[in-house]
């Protein structure tokens, strides 16, 4: 049984999804790659989602740098693979793609990992965002480019304000 509650962020709603395995899924509003739901998804509550939520909350207030949550991802061993690898990237910093197919220990399939990465179903907890391009550009994410820039702004990974508004005066 997946249990799934939407809840709120500063970067727009995530749908979170746990069983009792650990957490499955942390989506955006507006996925590039949506899980698909099984008959065996329900909404409610799960002593996991609050866990997750407080955890959640308490990165966007700058109170934690690292998630201590069970997680249970869904996918391929080499999808796997290259989202461990992510955990492993520290807060506050950002690879390229290029140094996360050397991490993951296949160097010419830069490619690959960066599908793998825009396939990750945990972001935020596995930190896809902080995976940029070589030359230093914010690429592809799941959540939109300028939630990329708030989440490493937030970090202090990019200079500038964290405010997504702030040409707005």
């Amino acid at each position: 049984m997946i249990t799934h509650t939407t809840i709120d962020s500063p970067v727009g709603p995530l749908l979170l999804a746990v069983s009792e395995d650990g957490l499955h899924l942390i989506e955006f509003h507006t996925p590039r790659h949506p899980m698909p739901r099984g008959d065996d998804w329900r909404e409610g509550d799960h002593a996991l989602l609050r866990a997750a939520r407080r955890q959640l909350d308490e990165y966007f207030a700058g109170d934690r740098r690292q998630f201590e949550l069970p997680l249970a991802p869904r996918g391929t061993p080499f999808q796997c693979e290259v989202w461990h690898t992510l955990a492993a990237i520290p807060y506050g910093e950002t690879i390229s793609y290029a140094q996360l197919a050397q991490r993951v220990g296949k160097p010419a399939a830069v490619r690959a990992v960066g599908a793998a990465n825009g396939r990750n179903p945990l972001p935020l907890v596995l930190p896809c965002h902080r995976v940029i391009g070589s030359d230093g550009s914010l690429t592809g994410f799941g959540g939109g480019l300028p939630t990329k820039q708030f989440l490493l702004q937030m970090e202090g990974a990019l200079p500038g304000s964290t405010d997504l508004f702030s040409a707005c005066g």
